[in-house]
């Protein structure tokens, strides 16, 4: 259950932070954080998290990072299904939070923070794209994960690792997704949009664990 809750909590402070940031910082007239600034804040998100909790369940804060890290060999099948559901319900929980805090001034909530592509992606980019960008960016996440928390790896620094990757994803792909890499995200954000963010939920969901699983393969064979 300690395991669970802080998978819980992280999440939680994933969402609220990088969703956050998105919907209520970046665009503030003369002082908006702008794209930059979301990305560096999912990518805090992640690092704080990471040192503060990674000790308890390991700070995965995505199911796509859990089924990695198990196909990798680093986690029991037992521990899967709880995980994912303790992330889910802790994505939902922020996004509750951040419905409340949006609407706080009369505010609707747009597309809050929401995945998407074709007519729903900020730069307009197609499904094709937003598939290869998923793929690509989860795999390589997982990558950067399963090295950076290595045993060879130096210790101690794979928060910073992971965070800062976390971050550059972000720079990529926002203008194409607005960057999902983790299913429970992009779930929590699509609940309350509805819609159009139900009907394409399928893409964020599917593909980051695709390339979260290719990427546990690839990465056993390095250590075989």
């Amino acid at each position: 259950m300690k395991k669970n809750l802080a998978e819980f909590i992280g999440t939680f402070w994933l969402v609220l932070g990088g969703c956050g940031s998105a919907m209520l910082a970046a665009a503030f007239p003369g002082v908006g954080i702008g794209l930059a600034g979301v990305s560096l804040a999912f990518g805090l998100t992640v690092l704080t998290i990471a040192y503060s909790f990674g000790h308890i369940s390991g700070a995965h804060l995505n199911p796509a990072v859990t089924i990695g890290l198990w196909i990798g060999g680093r986690i029991h099948a037992r521990e899967i299904l709880p995980y994912i559901l303790s992330q889910v319900a802790g994505g939902l929980a922020a996004a509750g939070v951040l419905y409340l805090i949006v609407t706080g001034n009369g505010s609707e909530i747009g597309n809050f923070a929401a995945n998407g592509y074709g007519e729903h992606s900020p730069g307009g980019y197609s499904m094709t794209a937003a598939i290869v960008t998923e793929f690509v960016m989860t795999f390589m996440f997982l990558l950067v994960i399963l090295g950076a928390t290595d045993d060879k790896a130096p210790k101690g620094f794979a928060g910073i690792a992971i965070g800062l990757m976390l971050t550059l994803i972000h720079l990529v792909s926002i203008p194409v997704t607005n960057t999902s890499v983790n299913p429970a995200r992009s779930i929590s954000q699509a609940v309350f949009v509805g819609g159009w963010a139900v009907a394409q939920l399928w893409l964020f969901i599917v593909i980051p664990i695709v390339g979260a699983a290719l990427a546990g393969v690839v990465y056993k064979y390095f250590k075989s």
